[in-house]
């Protein structure tokens, strides 16, 4: 079976944060149909500059990364909450993404994984919208109280967390297949 390839932002910069193990999760719910490749440089990528968002004066590392979102066939997105936003990290790399269109018609996957998240969540949702992804109301998720349903070691401890997160990878793959 040719696996779909998908490319996993995690809005957390943080080693071993909630929303790495919920994208890992997801990647072993997967697993069978999709290959899930993590991007890890996202604490690296540039402060977005328009004044660079040139061909000639494009930072490599942006380039790399549009290239990514382009190969891909789908996008799943893990992200916390922070100031009742997305963390700043997250937007930047996406900031850097509206001149090139990579992300239009994109299948994607949305979940913010916080201790609130609903206004990050719809911060989310907007930014995705506004930049023309493919979701719909299966393939996006707001899990809020994450570390309580969460373990450290990235055990799912919320059975409806649990078949929240089995239909929405369900739901995923679905909507990458087309």
């Amino acid at each position: 079976m040719n696996k779909k390839h998908i490319l996993a932002i995690c809005g957390s910069t943080r080693a071993a944060s909630v929303n790495l193990h919920v994208i890992k999760h997801i990647a072993s719910l997967t697993e069978d149909e999709l290959d899930v490749e993590l991007y890890e440089d996202l604490v690296n990528l540039p402060q977005f500059n328009p004044d660079t968002d040139t061909t000639e004066q494009l930072p490599a590392i942006v380039a790399g990364f549009r290239n990514k979102v382009k190969q891909a066939d789908g996008i799943l997105i893990c992200t916390p909450e922070y100031v009742f936003t997305l963390p700043g990290s997250l937007k930047n790399a996406l900031e850097w993404t509206v001149s090139a269109t990579v992300f239009s018609d994109k299948p994607t996957a949305l979940i913010t994984a916080s201790g609130m998240g609903a206004k990050a969540h719809e911060a989310l949702l907007l930014v995705m919208k506004t930049i023309q992804t493919v979701f719909t109301d299966e393939t996006q998720l707001l899990i809020s109280g994450a570390k309580s349903k969460i373990s450290k070691e990235g055990m799912i401890q919320d059975p409806k967390t649990e078949t929240n997160l089995r239909n929405l990878a369900a739901a995923f793959v679905l909507l990458v297949k087309g």
